[in-house]
């Protein structure tokens, strides 16, 4: 059976839609998306699972439980009865990978298109196979975390840590933008660090800082 961070991920790829674009359309922050597609189905239930529903065009039944088809009856995408999308062959493991805009820091990521990697990589990689929904990819963008991260990038996102677990490199929401920033605490409270000295740390206001997930820079990087 299906998880519910499986089921939005291949509802979201089926409008063509960003992860952004729904939480505007559903009416919620980009963080409250974020953790449904991290598999926390408490936060998707009652009046916005039904908007996400409609909103993404599947079965508020099928969204909600994994029963029955992804479309109601009768749906068409493109003048044509829509055909829904096959998983990924066996042996390997699908993920959604996110764009980042340029600049210093990293606006909210957009699903750009999915890769399917094998699961001998995933491993090597990560250590561990993943439950689905766990490991986002995100393509960098900006100059503020170099030479760890360069242009173009990409980094494994671990969804299951959204508090802060020691000094390391998190996916942080804070003034309205998604970042990668290293996340340290020191004696007068948590300072948010890059690795690029010409972006100095700062300390944010407590509770500004939302985290997303933990950044595994340490599984190597690649350019898909």
């Amino acid at each position: 059976m299906t998880t519910l961070s499986e089921r939005l991920a291949r509802a979201l790829r089926h409008a063509k839609i960003t992860k952004a674009h729904l939480a505007r359309e559903v009416g919620v922050s980009a963080p409250s998306v974020h953790n449904w597609f991290s598999g926390k189905a408490k936060f998707l239930r009652g009046a916005n699972l039904l908007a996400a529903a409609k909103v993404l065009g599947v079965s508020e039944s099928w969204l909600a439980t994994g029963n029955g088809t992804m479309l109601p009856p009768g749906a068409i995408a493109d003048g044509k009865p829509a055909v829904e999308e096959m998983g990924p062959p066996p042996g390997y493991v699908r993920f959604n990978v996110l764009e980042a805009d340029t600049g210093v820091t990293y606006d909210t990521p957009e699903v750009m298109r999915t890769i399917e990697v094998a699961e001998w990589e995933v491993r090597r990689k990560l250590g561990f196979l993943p439950q689905p929904g766990r490991i986002q990819i995100i393509t960098g963008r900006g100059p503020s975390m170099r030479p760890k991260l360069e242009d173009g990038d990409i980094v494994w996102i671990d969804t299951n840590f959204d508090h802060f677990d020691g000094d390391d490199y998190y996916l942080i929401t804070l003034g309205g933008e998604t970042q990668i920033k290293m996340l340290q605490k020191r004696g007068d409270g948590l300072y948010v660090v890059s690795v690029n000295t010409d972006f100095p740390p700062y300390r944010p206001e407590p509770g500004n800082v939302s985290i997303l997930g933990k950044a595994l820079v340490h599984a190597g990087l690649r350019k898909f």
